[in-house]
């Protein structure tokens, strides 16, 4: 909480870790209609999941306007097709503000 009591805004940054080329087709079918859905919730502020140098890894920045709107997020995506699609793939993320 800021110190005028109003509430913290939430990051998540890091990094998606495929293991192999199935992996990342799995990633690469579901991840438009991910990053649109989240885009669409309240209080995402910014979404993005990006490949990186090294082909099996995304890196995923999030930015949420306070902690109920990341938690609908993370509740959201749980029981989503991307959620159940990509469950078994690494996540190496830090959250601030959360």
């Amino acid at each position: 909480m800021r110190e005028d009591g109003s509430v913290t805004d939430v990051y998540l940054s890091g990094q998606l870790v495929c293991r192999n080329t199935n992996d990342i087709a799995i990633v690469v079918q579901h991840l438009d209609e991910h990053v649109m859905l989240t885009r669409a919730e309240a209080g995402c502020v910014s979404f993005t999941v990006t490949p990186t140098r090294e082909p099996l890894v995304w890196q995923v920045d999030e930015h949420f306007s306070d902690a109920a709107a990341f938690k609908f997020h993370q509740e959201r995506v749980a029981g989503s097709t991307w959620g159940r699609a990509t469950a078994g793939i690494e996540r190496r993320y830090t959250i601030n503000g959360f």
